[in-house]
């Protein structure tokens, strides 16, 4: 999660060469951490002038639709009177914007929480939504009621960490320096206690991914869920059950490029593990639902119908929207890449959108 630069801080690329030139090669979850904090504190880089675009940016149907979904256990659950609406790494607050706008059609009026470090997009944020509340981070979110959090395209920016089968036992991939160049290596020391899962039957060369600090963040909040009621919305692209091979990339101009090059000038990200971030919750005694492929949550909420109605409204825009309808829905599209998870406390309503998703 981005901390703040100013115009004369050094780059991410001087800062991971000083540390390792210091150190010895790093950890490739802390060249990540250092590369996105600087990338996200230093610029906007959504929309089509940035590096990517995410669905709430593509159409006010995805963010309505996620706003639709909120509002309906809120409902179910008895309208209580106080509760939050959180959003990790909200973006330009489109999302919150589009969400919060369909809640309030229904009486849902609750308060205003991002989770959100970079000085830029916060500016960008409050613009959207002047009255909000900031945090740097999940350890200071309200706790007198129920929490409505929403982590659209959040977790796969989170520090992952690798490992690598060699002919000698299981090493951690760290990043050093060739040069000029950022490379990955194999540390010298075996982990085989630090992979957390059998070792053994996997060939020569196997990747193994792990994200710590996304399983922490999926506890911590877990742990709100379970004591004050609510809900943990996770939309993101990743894979339903564990794998195996790296999935590290960077994005930069819309264009893909070496996670290695550049760092911090371009999106760092990796696949999500919703299997993993399932099983934690579920040590909490929380319900979870899917993942479901993006598409068909989205349809089955009704974007289809939606998007009907606004070409009706607004016939010279249909070619735009039925573009996003089906940059949003369709498989080789988002629809089936970015998945949808939720983690409702046990006593709250069973969410709509996962029959077909269930694992």
């Amino acid at each position: 999660m981005p901390n703040g630069t100013t115009a004369d801080s050094p780059s991410a690329a001087h800062i991971i060469a000083d540390k390792i030139d210091r150190e010895g090669p790093i950890a490739l979850g802390d060249y990540m951490a250092i590369a996105n904090n600087h990338y996200y504190a230093s610029k906007d880089p959504l929309g089509e002038e940035g590096d990517f675009v995410t669905a709430p940016e593509i159409s006010q149907m995805f963010g309505e639709i996620v706003g639709i979904w909120l509002v309906d256990l809120w409902l179910r659950k008895g309208s209580p009177s106080r509760c939050h609406y959180i959003e990790l790494g909200p973006g330009r607050g489109t999302l919150a914007s589009d969400a919060l706008r369909s809640m309030a059609k229904f009486g849902c009026h609750p308060t205003v929480h991002f989770v959100e470090t970079s000085p830029v997009l916060k500016a960008k944020q409050a613009e959207l939504h002047p009255d909000a509340i900031w945090h740097d981070n999940i350890a200071d979110l309200p706790d007198d009621g129920p929490l409505l959090i929403v982590a659209n395209e959040f977790f796969d920016a989170l520090p992952i960490e690798q490992f690598v089968s060699t002919a000698n036992g299981w090493r951690r991939h760290l990043v050093a320096r060739d040069r000029s160049k950022f490379i990955a290596v194999p540390s010298e020391e075996t982990v085989e206690e630090r992979i957390g899962s059998t070792t053994s039957g996997f060939p020569e060369g196997t990747i193994l991914e792990r994200s710590p600090v996304s399983v922490e963040m999926t506890g911590s909040l877990s742990n709100c869920i379970a004591k004050q009621g609510g809900t943990l919305l996770i939309i993101d692209y990743g894979y339903a059950r564990p794998g195996t091979g790296s999935t590290l990339q960077a994005v930069k101009d819309h264009m893909p490029l070496s996670p290695f090059d550049s760092p911090g000038t371009s999106d760092l990200t990796a696949h999500v593990d919703f299997h993993t971030l399932a099983n934690i919750a579920r040590t909490r005694m929380l319900a979870v639902h899917g993942p479901a492929e993006q598409g068909q949550w989205l349809k089955s909420l009704g974007i289809d119908q939606r998007a009907e109605t606004l070409m009706a409204a607004a016939p010279k825009e249909a070619d735009a929207i039925r573009s996003a309808h089906q940059r949003l829905t369709h498989a080789e599209e988002m629809g089936c890449l970015f998945r949808v998870m939720a983690v409702n406390a046990i006593d709250w309503p069973e969410p709509e959108g996962f029959s077909y998703g269930e694992e």
